[in-house]
């Protein structure tokens, strides 16, 4: 465990189940204060909450939409208020579309994924370097924005539209890396492999990272708290010279 002192507060978004919910629950043991977002599942982000709290942490509960600015603003501006100074982000909040080709694609899925996946994380760096900027008088801190290792593969046959957002990502973290590195903050990325969450039911496919599987060359899916442990590494001082990383997680698939 990395250790850390008079820790900030950090966001993650998209934080009531999943990957979302290992990296609260972790960042909240490691001594985080935490603003645990989510869209609709208010139930799950509360039990989110209760873990950290129960376990001596500081965790809030925040409604709402990544890709309605007004709800951005309203999540960096309650989290501030209630568990102090931002210190890092971490963007998860993302939507797969379903599995589908490209050709059944329809115009409102495609701009859902885009507007959640992509506008969304770059409205929540947006306010986060606002806030942490040496340059806007913040005290520096770090970014992970999460992609995918679709990004890299392309999701022919179930996703591209998925991969091609996340590609996005991989840019943005890149580009806004080098746009902030001498402004004290770090812009990295966590590109997860096939990863044993609900995203895959929820996408239609509950047995997809069972029938996957042996295409992994460790032969299984990962852990949500897997993804987690990397994600804290580059929120952490231990990362510190670590910016515009792509760090795939993904069992070397």
């Amino acid at each position: 465990m990395v250790s850390e002192q008079k820790l900030g507060s950090i966001i993650v978004t998209g934080a009531s189940r999943g990957i979302g919910a290992a990296i609260a629950r972790l960042a909240g043991a490691h001594g985080y204060p935490v603003a645990v977002n989510f869209t609709s599942d208010e139930v799950a982000a509360q039990e989110v909450v209760s873990h950290i709290v129960a376990a001596g942490g500081r965790a809030i509960a925040v409604q709402g939409d990544v890709a309605r600015e007004e709800d951005v603003m309203h999540l960096f501006e309650r989290a501030e208020r209630e568990l102090g100074p931002l210190q890092g982000l971490v963007n998860n909040a993302g939507i797969t579309g379903g599995l589908a080709r490209v050709e059944e694609i329809s115009t409102e899925v495609l701009t859902r994924v885009l507007a959640v996946n992509v506008v969304g994380t770059i409205l929540c760096a947006r306010e986060a370097v606002r806030r942490m900027s040496l340059r806007h008088g913040g005290t520096g801190g770090a970014i992970v924005n999460i992609s995918s290792l679709a990004a890299r593969r392309g999701g022919a046959g179930e996703w591209v539209h998925y991969a091609a957002s996340k590609g996005a990502i991989d840019s943005f973290t890149i580009g806004l890396a080098r746009e902030v590195a001498n402004e004290g903050i770090r812009v990295n990325a966590v590109a997860p492999g096939l990863i044993e969450t609900d995203i895959h039911a929820t996408s239609g496919a509950p047995d997809r990272p069972e029938r996957l599987a042996p295409t992994v060359p460790m032969q299984r899916a990962g852990t949500a708290n897997e993804i987690a442990e990397g994600v804290l590494w580059l929120l952490s001082s231990a990362a510190s010279y670590t910016t515009g990383t792509i760090l795939e997680i993904g069992g070397g698939r």
